[in-house]
Order: structure tokens, then sequence, then C-alpha cells
């Protein structure tokens, strides 16, 4: 089978899971989306050297929260995947991002109705790393990137919410308070 065509089926899947991340089985993602089921997710933040917060706006095409800003990046683990193999995958999908160290440093559990008739009930694990470059966005999954510090994110969060995807204060907030573990 065409590689291709195994890894869309695959991200088609998500883990259900209980808050104590102990897994109750898969689900199609977006049947788990519409039924507001709690699954893994995986959000990614990079940092440059000065700090600063690599941030994608998602493209309009995407299936929720098209056009708005968020973290580096973020997807579901598949069955069997740890959240950092889940990382990689999408910030090689997403950004053409291929070598950067990661580090998991925190989960929580959120919920957000995010239109659509579809919700985010997710077990986020939040995973961090440095990383200097310029990303390869797919144009299918990303509109536009952009470094910020993170008071200037928290101040234009605080001001535009609507420009972000509802997860974006909760992971970067996370991320921020975690990332003197990478020095």
């Amino acid at each position: 089978m065409d590689a291709t065509v195994m890894d869309e089926r695959d991200d088609d899947v998500v883990v259900l899971v209980d808050r104590t991340n102990s897994v109750l089985g898969v689900a199609p993602k977006l049947d788990a989306h519409r039924d507001g089921r709690l699954h893994r997710a995986v959000s990614v933040v990079l940092f440059d050297r000065e700090g600063r917060v690599l941030l994608q706006q998602r493209a309009t095409g995407k299936y929720h929260s098209g056009g708005l800003w968020s973290n580096t990046c973020c997807g579901h683990p598949r069955p069997g995947e740890t959240a950092t193999e889940a990382a990689h995958r999408r910030l090689n999908h997403e950004l053409g991002i291929e070598d950067c160290a990661l580090t998991p440093v925190s989960e929580f559990v959120y919920y957000a109705d995010v239109d659509g008739g579809l919700v985010e009930h997710e077990l986020d694990q939040v995973v961090i790393g440095y990383w200097t470059g310029q990303p390869k966005p797919d144009p299918h999954e990303v509109s536009a990137t952009r470094w910020v510090e993170p008071e200037v994110l928290f101040a234009d969060l605080a001001g535009r919410p609507r420009d972000y995807t509802a997860w974006t204060w909760q992971v970067v907030s996370h991320a921020c308070s975690h990332r003197k573990s990478l020095e």
C-alpha cells in the first residue's frame, strides 16, 4: 500500500483515554470531535535562542480553526505512538522541520467548542524544543509562520483571543513555564 494512503488513514484515528491517560480504545477523529470524547493530542512549542515562540497560522482549509494562529504545531498520536514521536511527525509534515530535539514537559485536559458542530476534548501532551531555521510550511496545513516574544503573544491573546485557536494560551503557558528545563 502507498505510504501516503496509509498515513492519511492512520491520521483519521485518535486514541481515546480517560483523565489518567489510560487507553480506552480508538475512534475515527471526526467522530471523537463531534461527540466530544476525550482523546490524546500533542502540542509542540518551539523556541529560538532569544526565547521567542514559533507560531503558525492554520490553513483556511483545515477541518476546524482554519485561519487562526496557534502554537508551532499539533496533532494526535497514533495508536502505539508516543507524544514525542507524534510531535516529530507533525513538525515534519506541517513545517518541514526534520531535526529538532524535543522534550515532553506537561499535559492537561481541556474542552472547547471549535464551531461547526466540533469540540476539542483532549488530554494534550505539551512538547517543547529549541530550533532556529526557516520553516517550509505545507500550504494545506499552514498559511503563515512568525516568531514572537511570549509577552507580546500573551498581550495579543488577551486583546484578540478570536485570532487564536482555543488551546493556544494554555499550550504556550505550559511551554513557557517549562522552558528553563531545556537550558
